[in-house]
């Protein structure tokens, strides 16, 4: 490798429709992106967008404000941060489906995740969605219009009595909402270029994308997030949309939330590794047409689904996968670089790191969040399901029945199981604390919820039936 970045554009990619941070959380950390050698933020609103009018009820409760908004791209702007915007716009559409008012514009009637691409409101939709974006984004040159992963197209009723028609095919009905999207951003937006992702144009021949005139709308962003990507096959796929006649294009790696629908710690040798494919790419690659890279870093899986990593969590390894991709590669002085930054030391690749500390923006989180994930539920399981006195004396048949052999209850040390929670309770106290300083009320309600409440609930339980058993003793 060249030992210097082939990616003109930078980006780090913030997807908002889980755990959107604060805004002066933003100010603090975009600093930190500029300085690792971001140039840009590809920012996916979905309800975070203070939408107006009739498309209000898309905000989330804590939606940022037009003036919040602009103190964004103001703080982007500062730190030399490039801002383009995205809105869903075919496929993941479940922050608009599942609401009743427009219920009936879904492709399949019970699935909210897909827009119906016949009827006009559709469009309609979408267009108005944009325009609102565009308002408050005044002079960008890229607007990312989504269209990934449209699960179940063609399977709603009027998509299949379209597909009935002997000229009409799948294809065609893929391309045909694309292309009136992008057309609608580039006749209102000349100087504006669509970006979509590209995995529901893979399949499709040359000659067909070639006679589509896609290529002439679009710039597509092709993405992989695994460790052992293949690097000749997305060459040859590079080939093949320059062969179509696309004169541009983009790719997509991930730094965080790629491993797992509920990963709650990154795992930053999979994205190093993913981000060192993607070098390899570029340097076999068309190098003409490639306008940058964006590292994702996706809260949910879909709007419905939990919280993976939060995004101070994940930030040794957007550390980790810029650097790499600044110096073209990963070596021991690059690692000197990232632990100079995030203020850590021993920097761990492979492994996770248990006690693990650092001073950038947002470590406290990254440190109590390692702290909890590796040593709570250990601690608990530990007790509950490897101590003998309690799998073998103090079961789940006496605890409902308050039976305990007297002469147990000194092995079991319900002072020892009261003290292992008090300091249990003390950590999600401080965690809570660190949480609420970067994130909105519901996040962090969700986060402690699906990561810690189970888990202190079962020492809380364990704790009460054996005080109700020695109750029952005297």
């Amino acid at each position: 490798m060249s030992g210097s970045s082939p990616f003109r554009m930078q980006l780090v990619h913030l997807d908002l429709k889980g755990a959107p941070p604060k805004v002066s959380y933003l100010a603090e950390i975009f600093p930190l992106f500029h300085a690792l050698g971001a140039n840009g933020i590809l920012i996916e609103y979905e309800d975070m967008f203070p939408y107006e009018g009739p498309l209000q009820l898309l905000r989330a409760r804590h939606a940022y404000s037009p003036s919040e908004i602009k103190e964004i791209l103001h703080q982007a702007k500062l730190h030399e941060l490039e801002i383009i915007p995205l809105v869903q716009t075919f496929g993941h559409m479940e922050f608009v489906l599942k609401h009743e008012q427009f219920s009936h514009l879904r492709e399949v009637e019970l699935f909210p995740n897909a827009l119906n691409p016949h009827k006009e409101e559709s469009l309609a939709l979408v267009d108005t969605m944009i325009k609102q974006v565009m308002e408050l984004h005044r002079g960008i040159r890229w607007f990312h219009i989504g269209c990934d992963e449209v699960y179940y197209l063609g399977e709603g009723e009027m998509s299949k009595q379209w597909l009935q028609q002997e000229q009409n095919n799948m294809v065609k009905l893929c391309l045909t909402q694309m292309k009136a999207v992008a057309s609608h951003v580039l006749i209102h937006h000349p100087n504006v270029k669509p970006i979509v992702w590209d995995d529901m144009l893979r399949g499709i021949s040359e000659e067909y994308l070639t006679e589509s005139g896609i290529a002439q709308l679009v710039e597509p962003m092709i993405w992989d997030y695994i460790e052992d990507m293949d690097v000749h096959g997305k060459v040859l796929l590079m080939d093949k949309y320059r062969k179509c006649g696309f004169p541009k294009l983009w790719v997509a790696s991930a730094f965080k939330g790629a491993t797992g629908v509920n990963q709650s710690l990154t795992i930053i040798g999979h994205h190093l590794k993913n981000n060192i494919q993607w070098l390899k790419v570029a340097d076999s690659g068309p190098a003409e047409m490639l306008q940058g890279i964006v590292l994702t870093g996706w809260q949910r899986y879909d709007h419905f689904s939990v919280l993976c990593e939060l995004l101070p969590v994940g930030i040794p390894s957007l550390a980790v996968c810029l650097q790499a991709l600044k110096h073209g590669g990963y070596t021991d002085n690059v690692k000197k670089i990232v632990e100079k930054y995030l203020g850590m030391s021993n920097l761990e690749i492979n492994n996770f790191m248990s006690e693990s500390s650092g001073t950038f923006p947002g470590s406290d989180v990254f440190s109590l969040v390692t702290q909890v994930s590796f040593h709570l539920r250990h601690s608990v399981d530990e007790l509950l399901e490897r101590n003998r006195y309690v799998t073998g004396w103090f079961s789940s048949y006496h605890r409902k029945r308050k039976m305990i052999h007297p002469v147990m209850i000194q092995y079991i040390q319900p002072d020892a199981i009261r003290y292992l929670l008090t300091r249990w309770n003390a950590v999600i106290q401080e965690l809570q604390a660190a949480l609420e300083r970067i994130f909105y009320p519901d996040a962090v309600e969700e986060w402690l919820e699906e990561n810690t409440y189970p888990t202190i609930q079962k020492l809380q339980q364990l704790l009460q039936d054996l005080d109700a058993a020695i109750a029952a003793q005297s």
